[in-house]
């Protein structure tokens, strides 16, 4: 036992519940000794006891235990005398609380018969290989003087058979020494556990182990009670584990059970009555070792072949996961090299830094030869060439032989000379082969061998540059013929092929015959060689023309000159083979950026292809490996090519791969290897090239995922693709140093040290520290930027608070200028500054999101609405000021109203809000200036950045799309059906779990612009691409996901809103100017607790308030949080705010301190703010309280020290419950900015009504349709039954419920529709007709859009429509569909189906 402690009774006996009047005497018993032998089914036990113990209860408990257990006999002798030892501690491992659970009983009926010759019923006494027996186990030993022979006799054989069994349990009990378990729940045991994959709804009492991968626990607060909730496995199945108990038993489980856990649980398998599913029910919960591959060899590798969740629905390798096992196995650097991107590198750079790691930054890349002119391209374009064809006996350059040359040498524009010859093949043509070229065996008879005619046809060459239609074909052949010969040969080439699907686009098929007849270049033999050569140099000159015209001089220039076709793509893709790209030096990381891009912007099909000729020209600084059983060397080595063939390609490298013969398994299952010796004899074949060329190989694992178990994983991925074949074995897991030497081990063990070890550290050695996105800011430049800004704010801080500043608003601003200056962000303020007065000249508010409005410069220079400083009073006419001291008043709107001594009314204003939320301490936070600009006006608010920085300095921010657990659970769910597998719901979730993460596509940010300096390029920071990879697009992002960079570049992000736009309409048609409405407004203040001043109240719809379409506050959810904290101030508006955007903010933390009477709602955290400036309130350091509370807005909780700190300073235990409870924490200025503007349209919805309605309806009811929402309350109060009787809504559903409340309302207050009319009606605006009646517009009609709306308020101008047919013919983007849907709405009303001309 631990300490020496003896375990009470209750313990050694789990599960037994004695009777009332014997626990009563016993309930203090401790045990001295206990043991049982299962063969006679007898158990002994001696007891200590500080209370008296009478025969009757004594004999009462042997009987109650011997039913118990099903003993024959049961004994127990009582220690006297001598001092009582103490029982183990209730936190101990081997203690329990007095509360245990009966069903543990059963559970201990089945283990029993399991024991070795004798067991005990306790934890330390369990025989499980987590405990290891000593001779000083308390619980058996020392000896003490039992009362009776008889006693003492059974307790020594007892001991004795005991100490048999542990020995017998040898090393395997003594190698788990090093693990001790932890009970969490119940009590240790030794059931044996069984795979998951058994379980079932009539296993019963059952042990598992496995590792946590998921939590979801519930809390009942009002019951004091929670369910523990988990799911966990071992990787042949999964299965949740649940429990109902007390919250003081569950909380240490709730604080203990994390995924990544690993545990053995006891217990029984039961149904779910509330979701069938099958759970286990826990007895006892045991902390297990987790089971982790390790390395033993003592040099550890480098894998330079590595794909994250990056390479697109392929792999699914976490970055930090992987970069963390590297640094366990003692592994210096690891390669990242996905499928044609970089998106891993943010994160690796970060997990590298973290775990000590060289990241080597690269890419798997799709290597195609250049478009049109391939190999070393010399000389003009106009100058001679050679067009030639050859005919072959089949189409396998490896196996078939050319059987005719044909060619032409073309000089100035025109065929100086002809060859033509045929080669004796060697063996008998096949039928087909003479019927496609008229060629017999007869014509062969006497042809040149297959040397001479080669050597003939290269002389008349003459090293000019060639050209063939589909060229690849002919040089692949001509290729392999020298190499038979043993000539090196690797000649400038042109495809016509390619040139024509570029040049010639619109053609059906591009087959020579029909380029031909297209250029009208006559007819001829086709499948002749000279017949074809001839019309190839026709082709080119032809097409050459058309270059020079566009004024390409040089053949280097015409690959460069236009951007292939898709159909052009589309052949290059077809042939495109993998090709490792590493960055060596930080200009190999420049040129890879480059590479990148140009594959994704100028040769996207399928995949980001990477022609040759741009490969060449951007080598500097990179490493280029031969990549995969998919790149070009391995694929000529599989298919037979010849030594100077081989060499010819593998030249070209830095480094030679050869990876595990089990990746290439499927090649013997294709039929292009016979057996695995023919795998590793490819491989052998490598390591014979590198050492014939002095080129290093290195042996790779091409990881795709962590760990073994993960490949079915990938399985799924490759299903849900459409992969035909996403279920053969392919075992790409990151493999140990000492696995991977066993995989090579057939090339010996000093080649095998070699590749696997030797060549990659050396490569890995060549290979600087680089660093993928660089530190620092790099703002762009504006001319005299910092006078300009300097300029604004002195300026508009004197034009409201006079030129003698009050000292708050000089110091604030002083500070505050000299951390934006000083940390060169003047540009940042100047450029949000310009746009935003843009937008205010034409007409639009802009709202401020994030922290900026913890700016006091950013409010004077123009940039938000939120004035940061505390809450004060300002003279508008004399410019005086007097800020209030006073902790009632937190914001300047709540403050009283009051005259300036000149005898103007002050304005009040003010929102208490800390500077250091937005830059920090020191300015050591990057400003994100994120602004909310009309929807109306966003397009030209991007236009102005375009025009303030140049367009080519100007991206959109880049996002990654990712699987997601919805998306991926319908992966799992098909991949199970398809092959009739049967998993639980937990695995199916597990499974589910695993996938998400993996990339599905990229996207763009709906306002974020990425702005680099004037003197850089983009390629210093990240590549570029298409959204989507849509080649058709316009937009140019970045290729980094925008949250990587944001350190680092400008980023604006001008999102379009609604609300500028419905203040906008309301201003327009009301005079009104909407800044000049007053935040004290009181009876729009009142709208948030009583809908009274609307002219209804306590709606049984609508609720209690009035906040019904409010932006901000019109949500069902945040109504009925108005109505549980009844704000009466403009700063509770604001927490309220702070609630709703927060995460784990409101539900489950500050409402539930709120409703018990613990904490007022002022002292609630609403916003992030209110942590620093509590804690700096209560003396805390500021510097400390501001990592706090950036911490807690985080999400990350606190550390222990942190709380401390916050103890001894006298923060309240709720308080730091409720920090600890945040998940994300909203701005204050966030939150004040949208409260800012949602009061002002509240105020048009009391006081201009009508005004506030036709706006409502034409910028924010995303799913109006007015053939319900104008047809009267009835039919409206109808559809939101209908609606609010599901359970699940669709978006468009959720759409319309909220867009048919606030027509519910609009008509509860005496409001009207008229019908549409199709000479009045607006395209897409309601039209206010008088004080109670709006006119719907024409997209108000379902599915009628803004195109067709457009085009009827167009064709009706100076028409009358004299029927519906004739409204049809004239306005001709208006479908049937849309007809039905004005009629339905009374549109046609009066007008008939069509004209008819009467007689009579």
């Amino acid at each position: 036992m631990a300490n020496g402690k003896y375990p009470p009774l209750r313990e050694v006996l789990p599960g037994f519940v004695p009777s009332q009047e014997v626990w009563q005497t016993l309930q203090s018993a401790i045990v001295f000794k206990a043991a049982i032998n299962s063969r006679s089914r007898t158990m002994g036990l001696t007891l200590s006891c500080t209370a008296d113990v009478d025969e009757v209860s004594l004999e009462t408990l042997k009987e109650e235990i011997k039913r118990f257990y099903s003993l024959s006999e049961v004994t127990i002798a009582l220690e006297s005398g001598g001092e009582r030892p103490s029982p183990a501690e209730p936190d101990e491992p081997g203690a329990a609380g007095d509360d245990r659970d009966p069903a543990a009983a059963s559970l201990e009926e089945e283990e029993s018969p399991e024991s070795d010759e004798c067991g005990v019923f306790s934890r330390e006494g369990d025989l499980s290989a987590e405990n290891e027996y000593t001779e000083n186990d308390p619980c058996c030993v020392p000896e003490r003087d039992a009362p009776g022979d008889e006693k003492e006799d059974l307790f020594e054989k007892a001991e004795q058979l005991r100490r048999e069994a542990y020995k017998q349990l040898g090393s395997e009990t003594k190698k788990a020494k090093a693990y001790r378990s932890t009970c969490l729940y119940g009590s240790h045991f030794k059931t044996k556990t069984i795979p998951m994959s058994q379980l079932g709804p009539d296993t019963g009492w059952v042990a598992v182990e496995g590792e946590v991968f998921s939590v979801n626990n519930r809390l009942f607060n009002k019951r004091g009670a929670a369910v523990i909730s988990f799911e966990i496995t071992d990787y042949t199945n999964s299965v949740r584990v649940s429990k109902y108990m007390e919250m003081a038993e569950a909380a240490p489980l709730m604080a203990a059970i994390k995924p990544g856990v690993c545990l053995r649980v006891k217990g029984r398998m039961t149904l779910n009555k509330y979701d069938g599913d099958l759970v286990l029910e826990p007895a006892s919960i045991v902390t297990a070792k987790k089971e982790e591959r390790t390395e033993s060899a003592p040099q550890p590798r480098v894998e330079l072949h590595l794909h994250t969740q990056m390479s697109a629905m392929d792999a699914l390798t976490n970055v930090e996961a992987v970069i963390k096992q590297a640094a366990a196995w003692g592994q210096k650097a690891i390669a990242i090299t996905d499928h044609g991107v970089a998106q891993a590198f943010p994160d690796a750079m970060k997990a590298a830094k973290k775990y000590g790691v060289k990241v080597i930054y690269g890419v798997e890349a799709y290597l195609i030869e250049a478009p049109f002119v391939r190999g070393k391209a010399e000389g003009p374009i106009d100058s001679e060439f050679i067009a030639f064809d050859v005919e072959t006996t089949g189409l396998d350059p490896a196996s078939d032989v050319i059987i005719e040359y044909g060619a032409v040498l073309f000089r100035n524009g025109e065929i100086a000379a002809r060859f033509n010859s045929f080669a004796d093949p060697g063996r008998r043509l096949s039928q087909q082969i003479t019927d496609l070229t008229g060629i017999t065996d007869e014509m062969l008879s006497d042809a040149p061998s297959q040397g001479d005619a080669l050597r003939a046809f290269l002389d008349f060459a003459g090293g000019r540059p060639l050209a063939a239609h589909n060229a690849d074909f002919d040089i692949a052949f001509l290729r392999s013929a020298c190499d038979r010969e043993g000539i090196q040969y690797d000649p400038c080439y042109i495809d016509t092929l390619a040139l024509a699907q570029t040049m010639l686009p619109g053609l059906a098929h591009y087959r020579l015959d029909d380029v031909a007849a297209h250029l009208n270049l006559g007819d001829f033999r086709h499948h002749r060689a000279q017949d074809d050569a001839a019309v190839v140099a026709k082709i080119i000159h032809e097409l050459f023309a058309r270059l020079i015209d566009r004024g390409v001089s040089t053949l280097a220039q015409v690959n460069d000159c236009m951007a292939p076709s898709k159909a052009a793509l589309r052949s290059l893709q077809r042939n495109s083979r993998h090709v490792i790209l590493l960055a060596a030096t930080q200009e190999g990381l420049r040129n890879l950026y480059k590479l990148i891009s140009f594959a994704h912007l100028e040769y996207f099909y399928r995949h980001p292809l990477t022609p040759r000729h741009r490969l060449e020209s951007h080598r500097s600084g990179l490493l280029i490996g031969s990549a995969c059983e998919s790149g070009e060397l391995f694929r000529a080595v599989v298919s037979g090519a010849g030594d100077t063939e081989l060499r010819r390609i593998a030249s070209a490298y830095d480094y030679l791969e050869i990876q595990p013969v089990c990746n290439n398994d499927f090649l013997i299952n294709e039929g292009k290897a016979g057996s695995t010796d023919d795998l590793m004899e490819f491989n052998r074949r490598v390591v014979r090239l590198g050492e014939e060329l002095g080129i290093p190989v290195v042996a790779t694992g091409d990881v795709h995922f962590l760990d073994p178990k993960d490949e079915i994983l990938r399985r799924i991925l490759l299903a849900g693709s459409g992969f035909k074949d996403s279920d053969r074995p392919l075992p790409l897991y990151f493999r140990s140093t000492a696995d991977m030497l066993g995989q090579f081990a057939y090339l010996g063990e000093e080649k095998a040290f070699e590749v696997v070890v030797a060549n990659p550290n050396a490569i890995a050695d060549r290979v600087g520290a680089l660093s993928p996105v660089p530190t620092g800011l790099y703002p762009p430049k504006i001319d005299n930027s910092r006078e300009e800004l300097e300029s604004l704010v002195w300026t508009r801080a004197k034009e409201l608070y006079g030129d003698d500043l009050p000292p708050v608003v000089r110091e604030r601003l002083e500070a505050e200028m000299k951390d934006i200056i000083g940390c060169n962000y003047d540009v940042i303020y100047i450029s949000a500054a310009r746009l935003v007065r843009s937008s205010n000249e034409a007409g639009y508010l802009v709202g401020s999101r994030g922290s900026v409005g913890s700016s006091l410069v950013a409010y004077m220079a123009g940039i938000t609405e939120v004035n940061a400083l505390g809450p004060h009073y300002r003279c508008p006419s004399c410019r005086a000021s007097e800020f209030v001291d006073d902790p009632e008043y937190n914001c300047g709107a709540d403050l009283p109203d009051k005259l300036c001594k000149c005898g103007t009314p002050y304005e009040k204003d003010g929102f208490s809000i800390p500077f250091e939320t937005f830059l920090g301490f020191g300015g050591d936070k990057i400003p994100d200036i994120d602004l909310n600009f009309s929807s109306e006006h966003q397009a030209q608010a991007h236009r102005n950045v375009a025009e303030l920085f140049g367009a080519d300095k100007c991206f959109r921010a880049g996002t990654i799309g990712t699987l997601k657990e919805k998306t991926a659970y319908g992966f799992v769910k098909k991949y199970i059906e398809e092959r009739g597998l049967k998993f639980s719901r937990s695995e199916e979730n597990r499974l589910a779990l695993g996938c998400c993460g993996v990339k599905r596509t990229t996207g763009q940010h709906p306002g974020g612009i990425v702005v680099i300096p004037n003197d850089m390029e983009i390629y210093s920071f990240c590549p570029v691409q298409h959204p989507a990879d849509d080649a058709d697009s316009g937009i140019i992002t970045t290729h980094f996901e925008y949250h990587a960079m944001e350190d680092n570049l400008l980023k604006l992000d001008l999102l379009g809103h609604d609300d500028p736009t419905m203040l906008k309409i309301m201003g327009d048609s009301t005079g009104i100017d909407v800044r000049s409405i007053r935040l004290d407004d009181s009876a729009t203040l009142s709208l948030f607790t009583s809908s009274v001043v609307l002219g209804y109240k306590d709606d049984p719809i609508l609720g209690p308030t009035g906040a019904t379409a409010i932006p901000e506050f019109g949500t069902g959810f945040v109504r009925g949080m108005l109505v549980e904290t009844q704000p009466k101030t403009f700063e509770a508006l604001i927490r309220i705010s702070g609630f709703s955007h927060g995460t784990d903010v409101w539900l489950g933390n500050a409402r539930d301190y709120l409703l018990s009477g613990t904490a007022t709602l002022r002292e609630l955290i609403g916003c992030r703010d209110d942590i620093m400036l509590t804690l700096i309130g209560k003396g805390m350091p500021e510097t400390l309280s501001f990592s706090i509370m950036e911490s807690v807005r985080k999400g990350r909780g606190l550390k222990d020290e942190w709380i401390e700190a916050m103890k001894q300073h006298g923060v309240r235990q709720w308080y730091i419950d409720s920090c600890q409870k945040c998940s994300y924490l909203f701005p204050k200025a966030h939150a004040a900015a949208y409260v800012i503007m949602a009061f002002r349209i509240a105020y048009f919805k009391v006081h201009y009504p009508i005004h506030f309605y036709a706006a409502y309806f034409s910028v924010r009811a995303k799913a109006m349709d007015a053939a319900v929402m104008c047809m009267g309350m009835d039919t409206v109060r109808a559809k939101l039954r209908e609606l609010t009787s599901k359970s699940d809504l669709s978006k468009v559903e959720e759409d319309m419920l909220v867009s048919l409340e606030a027509c519910y309302e609009f008509y509860l207050r005496g409001f009207k529709f008229a019908p549409i009319d199709l000479y009045t009606s607006h395209a897409n605006r309601f039209t206010i007709l008088d004080d109670k009646t709006l006119l719907p517009p024409f997209n108000s009609v379902n599915g009628l859009g803004d195109s067709a709306a457009a085009d009827i308020v167009e064709k009706r101008v100076g028409v009358t429509f004299v029927s519906v047919d004739d409204f049809a013919s004239i306005c001709t983007k208006v479908t049937k569909a849309h007809i039905e849907g004005l009629r339905a709405v009374g549109a046609f009303d009066g007008l008939p189906e069509s004209a008819q001309l009467s007689l009579f």
